[in-house]
């Protein structure tokens, strides 16, 4: 199969590339960057050049590699700063909504069949009802200062490739990633403020969060690619938990000191309305239309051993 691949470089694409060239597919991987290029050479695809919002550039490689499936995992993601989460993502927002807009017009004129595109299951759903949501539950409508303009990012993507009318439409809402490359891993970011204790856990820490390792997410994704149905998929593991358990667990298989806790109100304070939330009230995300309909099989069923096998 002839696959198009926006964002082959990124963190989930560098797992993707080699899986699915092993997989018989014929890849062309799509970055901005002329530096990563040899990279995604190296993995087995064919490089090429285009900037996620200019739609001559992308028209052009998607005319030329004549692809059966498009898949969109263009971000432009560096440090998070949890206090302006918007600012942090702006340009991520733009390759979510404009970015999505000129993959779908392309994909559409060269007669693509399906369109893939990521999205995000960490935090958006509405903070109501039960800790654990599907893809029927709706989706946050009155999120907190600081992510208003992420969520309606997502919203965006969301809606306009599931209700394309051609090729079809399947959005991968992920859990957070952990794994190679990410942010937690054994040198990642968020590992490294474990460690230093810079992560504390808020209030009571009762925000329930869904992780998936990055393998994981890389072979649901191949399925998506292979044989899904139109529609929304929740990627995630099968052990959603509260900050109060995972991240003590983090630290423990990090050989970190247990993470710091303090009131909401210092956290508010310190970390902002947007991560005191997410630590307190977030709802967490279930796999099971994406075990099911994608006959999914996952490495790492639950973080619990996922997180150890970083450090092993």
């Amino acid at each position: 199969m002839k696959i198009f691949l926006a964002g082959a470089s990124g963190v989930l694409g560098r797992q993707l590339v080699p899986m699915l060239v092993d997989r018989g597919h014929q890849v062309v991987g799509m970055t901005r960057s002329p530096a990563k290029s040899t990279v995604i050479r190296e993995l087995g695809a064919e490089p090429v050049l285009a900037d996620g919002l200019d739609a001559t550039a992308i028209g052009a490689a998607m005319r030329a590699a004549e692809p059966e499936v498009v898949v969109h995992q263009m971000t432009a993601l560096a440090t998070i700063d949890m206090r302006h989460v918007d600012r942090s993502f702006a340009a991520t927002n733009k390759l979510r909504t404009v970015g999505t807009d000129l993959l779908l017009a392309a994909a559409r004129e060269v007669g693509a069949r399906r369109l893939v595109a990521q999205s995000f299951a960490g935090w958006p759903y509405a903070r109501s009802g039960g800790p654990v949501k599907t893809e029927e539950d709706p989706l946050d409508p009155n999120p907190p200062d600081g992510y208003r303009e992420t969520l309606d990012a997502i919203k965006y993507l969301e809606a306009t490739v599931t209700g394309s009318s051609g090729p079809d439409g399947v959005v991968l809402r992920y859990g957070g990633f952990y794994g190679p490359d990410t942010s937690v891993s054994a040198n990642g970011e968020i590992v490294q403020a474990v460690r230093k204790r810079q992560l504390p856990v808020i209030g009571g820490g009762g925000g329930v969060w869904s992780f998936v390792h990055i393998q994981d997410a890389a072979a649901a994704t191949i399925a998506a690619i292979e044989h899904s149905e139109p529609g929304l998929y929740n990627i995630v593991d099968d052990d959603p938990a509260p900050v109060s358990a995972w991240l003590p667990a983090l630290a423990e298989a990090a050989g970190a000191k247990p993470p710091m806790r303090v009131p909401a109100w210092i956290g508010r304070l310190l970390a902002g309305p947007a991560a005191t939330t997410m630590m307190t009230e977030g709802r967490g995300a279930s796999n099971a239309k994406a075990r099911k309909e994608l006959d999914w099989d996952l490495r790492y069923p639950s973080w619990r051993q996922g997180f150890r096998s970083l450090f092993s």
